[in-house]
């Protein structure tokens, strides 16, 4: 028998996240814990607006599914339980931990994978006026982060791109538009990052302008966010992009997103592993995808001003495991 109980939480970020959609000044996170043979697994989520989700909705569809949990459904019946997306996740992310604690192994043993000490992940600049972007890249440089994600939106993109490249010449930065571009003069844009030497760019349109990328061909990688959360939109995104980005928060748990990066994989898709503004409780369940990932980018928890216990250790561009 399990018992299961879900909560929500705000986590307050010591500095306003900025992207495309508008700030946010902190986390909001939905909580799951499952109790069963002694043991107690935890997962988390972040409800996300972008895709119709809310705190609210979130512990709507946890309590649609508390009986049959309590009961001892599979994870593989959960899949059938509830759609991809946040809910799932934390439920799916408990479900996991319950079973590797049961097993004695890490969840990275469990899963079958192993992890180096440390693991290199992007630092996020959120968007700002070119020159303070390109002063906070170089602070994350002097500290340590060799790998940068710029945020950016409609507007001055050629300036905050170059004062950016200009302060940190030797960075590998990658660019998340989070679907605020257009068609229109997207080649010559994506050009423009080429030529400064970026690695790759994340979803510059919007999901349902997605042909227009086969418009022309691409000077650097173009990854998938909001265009990909499950295995399913795979076949769409053939001729569109090079790259996907997993997160758990889109698959509904640890269990599709494996699935998804295999099958990426295999069909030549380079691997990005994101995350939301969350708290070590969601990174630490990601973690066993890394060594699939191309680029990581799992520094959530670094945006808040407290993160919860036991928590992950991060350095400017990295985690430390050891």
């Amino acid at each position: 028998m399990r018992v299961m109980r879900f909560y929500a939480e705000a986590w307050p970020l010591h500095t306003p996240f900025v992207i495309s959609r508008g700030s946010r000044t902190e986390a909001k996170v939905v909580v799951v814990e499952i109790e069963q043979d002694g043991v107690k697994g935890i997962g988390e989520c972040t409800p996300y607006p972008r895709y119709g989700e809310s705190e609210q909705s979130v512990l709507e569809q946890l309590t649609s599914v508390l009986h049959p949990i309590e009961q001892g459904v599979s994870r593989e019946i959960l899949q059938q339980l509830l759609p991809a997306g946040a809910a799932r996740n934390a439920v799916d992310c408990a479900l996991w931990d319950v079973e590797r604690q049961l097993s004695g192994q890490t969840l990275a043993q469990y899963a079958g994978v192993q992890l180096p000490a440390t693991i290199a992940m992007a630092q996020t600049l959120g968007i700002d006026e070119p020159q303070a972007m390109a002063e906070a890249a170089q602070a994350f440089w002097q500290k340590g982060a060799r790998l940068l994600k710029i945020k950016l939106d409609d507007r001055l993109i050629t300036e905050r791109m170059v004062a950016i490249r200009t302060a940190v010449p030797a960075a590998t930065l990658i660019v998340d538009a989070n679907e605020a571009w257009h068609p229109e003069g997207l080649a010559s844009r994506c050009q423009l990052l080429a030529d400064l030497g970026v690695a790759m760019l994340e979803q510059p349109l919007p999901a349902e302008q997605d042909a227009a990328l086969q418009h022309f061909i691409h000077p650097l990688p173009i990854c998938a966010d909001e265009s990909c959360h499950t295995r399913q939109q795979l076949p769409a995104l053939k001729d569109n992009y090079e790259m996907v980005n997993i997160k758990l928060d889109k698959t509904g748990g640890l269990t599709e997103a494996l699935l998804l990066a295999r099958q990426a994989g295999e069909q030549g898709f380079g691997i990005m592993l994101g995350c939301m503004l969350c708290t070590s409780r969601a990174i630490a369940a990601a973690l066993p995808l890394a060594p699939a990932a191309r680029f990581i980018d799992l520094d959530g928890p670094t945006w808040l001003s407290m993160d919860a216990q036991p928590h992950l250790t991060f350095g400017c561009g990295s985690i430390l495991l050891e």
